[in-house]
């Protein structure tokens, strides 16, 4: 039993059976042994590529986009820029080389990257090395600085903590992780029901609530729409809130047992779209879109950038940089064009940005954040 694994079993034989959001947050972010603490997970060596990983194209059109919303800002002379989950650096270092494409862009840019592990962090300073006068790091959102600010969060909040709830005999019940009887981390559900969620499902049916994201994106709005700019969120999620067991645990790119080895696999569960902009509306902040990821890159022009890169290359490297941009937008459940979502959150007055084809408003949004 790995170090961690026996830790979160003496909680549980101390403490009771725990809710698989302190699970989530146990397994990810302990101190000493949890995932993102311990290792580099990227890349075929690690356990999962990201959109940055697979081509230069992904963070070179995110750079464009976000010099574009700082030049409709009014390119103000001071500008946040913040990355949420960095990972090696490597979106932030196409990033930041695109976007010198517009004169001021570079120097305006004050660079801030929320990052709690010392492995990520210390690729993230090599990889951006040169790039930028200074960068800073922070432990949590709410230690940014204050001002305007582009933040960019690509595969961030899928990696949050979920609490999930099953329906059983009419009721919602949470559910949680525990101790079996040969001593090893199993699900149940709490004995008491939770009143406070009314959505109809059948039996059996799982939701995912997911507070620690709701948290985030209703601070990050209640800044934007004070002090000015956008949030631009990237992942793999869904469009409506709707019952669906999510949670899923990789390792070696390939799928484990969420508790099965706590702290040695990645976890993460779907993104909620509209709850999170749920969040967002209800702290005065604009949505835009969301939108697929294929729609998003297409519309930023990833077709004219690939054709561009194929001619100056050889042939071999024109085919990669084909099957490149097929992998980003890739259709189909699975693939990423389709599975993964881009949303902007924005300052009520900014306009329509690139990327979206529709906004709305606090005014016009209808429902209510659960």
């Amino acid at each position: 039993m790995s170090q961690l694994k026996s830790e979160i079993a003496a909680i549980v034989a101390a403490e009771g059976p725990i809710s698989v959001e302190r699970f989530m947050a146990l397994a990810l972010g302990h101190p000493r042994h949890g995932y993102y603490m311990t290792r580099d997970p990227f890349g075929r060596a690690g356990d999962f590529i990201t959109a940055p990983e697979v081509s230069q194209m992904f963070g070179e059109l995110v750079g464009l986009w976000v010099a574009s919303v700082w030049q409709t800002m009014g390119a103000p002379g001071k500008l946040r820029l913040v990355e949420l989950g960095p990972g090696r650096g490597t979106l932030m270092a196409d990033l930041l080389r695109a976007g010198r494409v517009l004169p001021g862009f570079s120097e305006a840019v004050d660079v801030h990257l929320v990052e709690t592990s010392p492995v990520l962090r210390a690729a993230q300073k090599a990889s951006l090395a040169g790039r930028v006068a200074a960068l800073h790091w922070h432990d949590r959102v709410e230690d940014l600085p204050p001002g305007p600010a582009i933040i960019v969060a690509n595969e961030f909040f899928d990696a949050l903590p979920v609490r999930q709830f099953v329906r059983q005999g009419g009721v919602w019940r949470e559910r949680l992780v525990g101790l079996g009887a040969d001593g090893r981390l199993v699900f149940g559900l709490a004995a008491e029901s939770e009143p406070r969620l009314t959505q109809q499902a059948g039996e059996g049916a799982v939701l995912e609530v997911p507070l620690v994201g709701h948290g985030i994106v209703r601070a990050l709005a209640q800044r934007l729409a004070a002090d000015g700019g956008a949030l631009l969120a990237i992942d793999y999620g869904h469009l409506a809130t709707a019952p669906g067991d999510t949670l899923q645990a990789m390792k070696n790119h390939k799928p484990v047992d969420p508790l099965a080895e706590p702290g040695e696999a990645d976890l993460t569960a779907h993104v909620d779209f509209a709850a999170l902009g749920r969040a967002a509306l209800a702290a005065g902040a604009v949505l835009q879109g969301p939108v697929t990821q294929r729609v998003f890159l297409e519309a930023l022009g990833l077709g004219a950038r690939a054709d561009r890169l194929q001619r100056s290359g050889s042939p071999d490297q024109a085919r990669a940089i084909a099957g490149q941009r097929e992998r980003l937008v890739e259709g189909g459940r699975t693939g990423m064009g389709e599975l993964f979502k881009v949303m902007a959150v924005t300052h009520p007055d900014l306009p329509m940005l690139p990327g979206f084809d529709r906004l709305t408003t606090p005014a016009e949004a209808s429902g209510e954040e659960p």
